[in-house]
């Protein structure tokens, strides 16, 4: 849409487009909006004392999001008296399409955001539609609670539901910067941390505020908001001594460290444990013989029961693309689906044929893993199902809890699956002890990679202070290239492991 450009944010620089763009509904109604948002901020105690920023892409559906105009506050200005005519206009790249007038003293010349170069990287490096700049005092604070975390971490709280891509049961990690004397000087590191966690939409900057995008403005708002909630929520919790980073939220304990005997140094301390599933804390005989014959057999009525629900549409639409793909590369079992507009007897009929291949070959893939998770979960809910773990397990987990020892699962099973799991055992519900779940969606399980995001997920500063338990070698061995500390775990129906593996084994958990 521009025509010129001369200077830019920060360099003030500037370039033409058309006048009546400029006073377009769109770009009218959006400045409307950010003043509007500004006073609310205001109110929240975001952005007083004329800190704090927001900036809104102009959305117009015959426009691409990344062509889109931007619109931001200014700075050094009262955030609560600003009024539409006070926003500045910027192009997709930044330059400076309109400014607004002057006013007389006692205001300041008009000057763009000090936010702006950092508001054009989430713009650029997530695509987002808005981004919120806040100096809430609980931003603040929840990053001054441990000086020298990199991260902030909180785990069951049902706002974090709020926050894309996570669930009550995930925990929310939040990269923390350190802050400088200028707000531009503040560009690369956010950068940084940008790249460095790709499921994130925040950044926190230590001793001076946050900085969060969405999709839209409504987006980023809503998880501003929740954002605000869980750092005021973990600040409580904190003053009445309860740790808001454990499931439990019990309270705050100093970190014991997990000695594991036979590591290459002799002795390893660790903070984090990671739990494989089938043949570690759980009988193969109980996924082989009770889990995948389960999902097998009701596959078929599951379909039936929920085929016009968008969970099963999704389900449906993955294992089709799935299926295109066996097809393509000749993998036996792979039958053609009918299209939508086909009877539903004859899709359900090629789905069931294909989910059985599935199962019958244990292909660890997502369409797969996703449908049988959401069959599971009827399962446990009907009762026609139970958890089953080893006896030392419940035991062990509430022992490595009891010592501040974080413990997650990563199992090639959906994360559904894994939470069905270990809440529904004869123990009783054992998520109270897990942190988190990982699945195939961080990658293969015998690839180093799926270990190496893994370790910059859960928040420690050598990977060898993480320890993985798994009773396939393959497995073992793609940890150990990433720097874990490994133990095979050696159960009733396992597979037998190669002569000379090198790894330390175990039997039991009470041997960790």
């Amino acid at each position: 849409m521009a025509t010129a450009s001369e200077v830019g944010v920060n360099g003030e620089k500037r370039a033409t487009i058309s006048p009546d763009y400029l006073e377009s509904k769109a770009v009218l109604e959006t400045k409307a909006l950010l003043s509007e948002l500004c006073r609310h901020f205001y109110g929240l105690g975001w952005v007083s004392g004329t800190g704090g920023s927001i900036t809104i892409k102009v959305h117009d559906d015959s426009i691409p999001k990344q062509n889109q105009l931007v619109l931001m506050s200014p700075s050094g200005v009262q955030k609560e008296r600003m009024v539409p005519e006070d926003m500045y206009v910027l192009s997709p790249d930044g330059s400076i399409l309109s400014s607004p007038i002057a006013k007389p003293f006692p205001h300041k010349p008009p000057k763009c955001s000090d936010c702006g170069p950092l508001f054009m990287k989430a713009y650029q490096m997530r695509d987002a539609g808005a981004v919120i700049h806040s100096h809430g005092i609980e931003s603040c604070l929840a990053t001054m609670i441990n000086p020298s975390a990199k991260e902030f971490r909180i785990t069951h709280m049902e706002m974090i539901k709020g926050i894309k891509g996570h669930g009550y049961y995930d925990e929310l990690v939040i990269p923390i910067i350190e802050n400088t004397a200028f707000e531009y000087e503040l560009t690369e590191s956010l950068a940084k941390a940008i790249e460095a966690y790709p499921k994130t939409t925040a950044v926190l900057v230590r001793n001076h505020g946050i900085y969060v995008w969405g999709d839209s403005w409504i987006h980023a708002k809503t998880q501003a908001e929740c954002y605000h909630y869980l750092f005021d929520a973990a600040i409580k919790l904190y003053q009445l001594g309860l740790d808001w980073s454990t499931p439990d939220h019990g309270p705050i304990r100093n970190v014991k460290e997990v000695v594991v005997a036979g590591s290459d140094n002799g002795a390893s301390s660790k903070r984090c444990i990671v739990l494989d599933i089938e043949g570690t804390t759980t009988p193969i005989s109980f996924v082989t013989d009770v889990l995948f014959p389960y999902a097998r057999n009701n596959v078929r009525k599951h379909l039936s029961l929920t085929f016009d629900t968008a969970e099963t549409k999704e389900d449906i639409a993955l294992l089709r693309s799935q299926v295109q793909d066996d097809l393509e590369k000749g993998v036996a079992g792979a039958v053609p689906i009918p299209l939508d507009d086909s009877a539903k007897e004859d899709v359900i009929a090629a789905l069931v044929a294909n989910v059985e291949a599935m199962i019958k070959a244990d292909r660890k893939i997502p369409a797969l893993k996703q449908l049988q998770g959401h069959i599971w979960l009827t399962g446990f809910e009907n009762n026609e199902l139970k958890g089953d773990v080893f006896d030392d397990v419940p035991r062990a987990l509430e022992r490595w809890h009891a010592s501040g020892i974080k413990v997650y699962i990563y199992s090639s099973g959906s994360r559904l699956a894994q939470r069905l799991l270990f809440g529904n055992t004869k123990y009783g519900d054992l998520r109270k002890y897990l942190c988190g779940y990982f699945d195939t969606a961080v990658g293969n399980k015998r690839e180093t990679r799926s270990y190496v995001e893994i370790r910059e997920s859960v928040g420690v500063d050598k990977p060898s202070e993480i320890l993985f338990v798994t009773d396939v070698f393959q497995e073992a061995v793609a940890a150990k290239a990433a720097g874990f500390d490994v133990n095979i775990s050696i159960r009733p129906g396992n597979a037998p492991l190669p002569d000379n593996h090198e790894f330390k084994t175990i039997q039991s958990f009470s041997q960790i």
